[in-house]
């Protein structure tokens, strides 16, 4: 997914999807790193799963438990948004993270977890 990682709502606010493209999905350290990346910034930051069943709740990007709840396996798609006077920046780094597969070696050999 992700298009654009440009902010798509009114001032102060950002939104973006991204697809899971690590092989074990949002599992346990993914979940943390979210959430440590999250936390650096003021903005509030909302995730949801989008689905074929219609989207799931969001859940808020801080939590950890919440960021679990998404229950997103490889594939996914996952919509990020912030609100807030550094909802840009939260969204850009929010994004890198996804792109990059959580650095879990994706798309190299022998690469994993």
């Amino acid at each position: 997914m992700d298009k654009s990682t440009q902010p798509t709502m009114p001032d102060g606010q950002a939104t973006d999807t991204f697809q899971v493209i690590n092989a074990l999905g949002v599992h346990a350290r993914v979940a943390s790193m979210l959430v440590l990346c999250a936390n650096r910034y003021k903005s509030e930051i909302r995730l949801q799963r989008e689905g074929e069943d219609g989207d799931a709740p969001e859940v808020n990007g801080k939590s950890i438990m919440g960021v679990l709840m998404l229950a997103a396996p490889k594939g996914s798609v996952i919509r990020v948004r912030t609100i807030g006077d550094d909802a840009a920046e939260a969204l850009k780094a929010i994004g890198e993270l996804f792109k990059q597969g959580f650095y879990e070696g994706v798309g190299k050999p022998g690469g994993g977890v």
